[in-house]
């Protein structure tokens, strides 16, 4: 059940549960001070008597409201220094604060802030409207294959979410992109978190189709039939050992209403929606995991509802290259050397390098087909990535200094983090095979892993149009759950890339 969030300058609803700002050393807002003074002093009486909370940043502390009081708890919601607020720790104490309200059973939450704190980093609109953000973030789950016992059933969820503030009005304008945003995160990660039996192929086309056209968005789709006849032969070949046949899924939005004379941006995604390794077989441990390889894809596809249900501007392609990585007697080999929708040839390294077939077609047709302004692809690719960074970075090679700086900039407003990677002739020459034009590993062994794949992919870059490949290995799930996610789809990609196009080309 969704949350229903409003912002209102008084509150027009009766609720249960009173949310106010309490800043460091405990020191009241002025909507905690209006609170307290209505209830004969008691949160001050309260906070006096007990040692832990400080009004931390991030602290947050669940008080039964005293006898009379028109509600029945107070939550006081630790912030802190206020002049160091930033978006990013409103949204960590809106998604800590959606568990809160959930453990106690609150039903409607009125939360309440004003102007009255010295913020040099965050106007009280926004802080209002990320922290409600925060709240619809962690209210996401994805139970639809859990059975509805009665103790499910008795359980009380929050439905209303009401934020009280004389910035109102900004902040909810403010909150009408920000939930676009979760609208969109939230298809992502429903994608990604799809057993690998319901989504493959085939079934992730239809969904896509279903979810977007009717939101004005354009979508066409080729089947395993229709991608020979084009020519999408590297593509094909990752599907060849599966019994559920590759597919193409293109969406448009033209936003602009017309014809762009500088091309449309364009959005590439992986989409293997499970990868065994095929015959190079991947250990068993994790393998569960493998469902989670459509990550890109999900992302890409999150995006077009995002821009959709906010009705952006600008004009977009996103493309999605959906396969399912198998073993059998048909599966492609380790020497075996393919066409490419390119013209190039490619030498079979190893079959658990296929993500960067699929993506090489795709950056091909959209290339030719489209002539974009420019081509981001996002793609779970490579274990190397999350060698180097880990879980928080986003590996982003980038071959245009403007582009970086447009992504680096998208990267500070949403809080989804990038960093930017080498892209080298040497890593390049290294994917330039004896037998073909190009194989699928480089000649360093595990090292340099992800820089060689993004080496790769550069060869199919063409007309130096300005690219960048995300490699979103580290990034696209979870294995813990985070204060505005649970795991383990997280829709990364998604609010980075909104904000590049809301940012920059609209």
């Amino acid at each position: 059940m969704s949350i229903a969030t409003t912002f209102q300058k008084k509150p027009e609803t009766r609720a249960d549960t009173a949310i106010v700002c309490i800043y460091k050393d405990n020191r009241l807002s002025s909507p905690a001070e209006k609170l307290d003074g209505n209830n004969d002093g008691f949160i001050q009486h309260y906070l006096k008597k007990q040692k832990k909370f400080t009004g931390k940043k991030g602290q947050i502390l669940t008080v039964s409201a005293p006898k009379g009081s028109d509600y029945t708890r107070f939550i006081l919601i630790g912030c802190g220094d206020a002049a160091k607020l930033n978006k990013e720790d409103c949204e960590t104490s809106g998604g800590k604060l959606y568990l809160v309200l959930s453990a106690a059973g609150a039903l409607r939450a009125h939360f309440f802030i004003q102007d009255d704190q010295a913020r040099e980093n965050i106007t009280t609109e926004a802080m209002a409207a990320h922290i409600a953000m925060g709240v619809k973030l962690r209210s996401y789950k994805f139970d639809k294959y859990k059975g509805n016992t009665e103790e499910e059933k008795e359980t009380l969820e929050l439905e209303e979410f009401e934020v009280i503030s004389d910035a109102a009005t900004d902040a909810e304008r403010l909150y009408g992109d920000l939930d676009c945003a979760s609208e969109g995160m939230f298809f992502a990660r429903d994608l990604v978190n799809e057993p690998p039996n319901e989504l493959y192929p085939e079934s992730f086309a239809k969904i896509i189709k279903a979810e977007l056209a009717p939101l004005g968005v354009e979508i066409e789709m080729f089947d395993e039939k229709k991608m020979h006849k084009l020519g999408f032969h590297a593509h094909l070949a990752v599907g060849m050992g599966s019994a559920r046949g590759p597919h193409v899924v293109i969406m448009r939005w033209n936003g602009s209403g017309k014809k762009s004379k500088e091309g449309p941006l364009a959005f590439v995604g992986k989409g293997v929606t499970f990868d065994t390794g095929g015959v190079n077989l991947k250990p068993s441990g994790g393998m569960e995991d493998m469902k989670l390889d459509m990550g890109g894809a999900a992302a890409v596809v999150g995006l077009m509802k995002t821009i959709a249900l906010r009705k952006s501007k600008a004009d977009v392609i996103g493309i999605v290259g959906l396969a399912e990585n198998m073993p059998s007697h048909m599966a492609y080999r380790p020497s075996d050397v393919i066409d490419s929708l390119s013209g190039k040839t490619i030498e079979i390294m190893n079959t658990d390098a296929e993500g960067r077939l699929v993506l090489a077609d795709c950056m091909t047709y959209v290339q030719r087909t489209y002539k974009p302004r420019f081509v981001i692809d996002l793609a779970t690719l490579t274990g190397a990535m999350m060698v180097a960074l880990g879980y928080d970075y986003c590996g982003t090679f980038v071959n245009d200094n403007n582009l970086w700086s447009q992504l680096e900039d998208a990267s500070k407003d949403s809080g989804e983090k990038l960093w930017r990677m080498p892209l080298d002739k040497a890593f390049k020459k290294d994917m330039e095979s004896k037998i073909g034009d190009l194989k699928t590993l480089g000649g360093m062994g595990r090292f340099g892993g992800a820089c060689t794949a993004a080496g790769f992919l550069e060869h199919f870059v063409e007309n130096d149009i300005p690219w960048a490949h995300m490699d979103i290995a580290g990034t696209a799930w979870i294995k813990a759950d985070t204060p505005t996610c649970p795991k383990p789809g997280t829709g990364f990609g998604v609010r980075v890339l909104d904000r590049l196009i809301a940012n920059h080309y609209e």
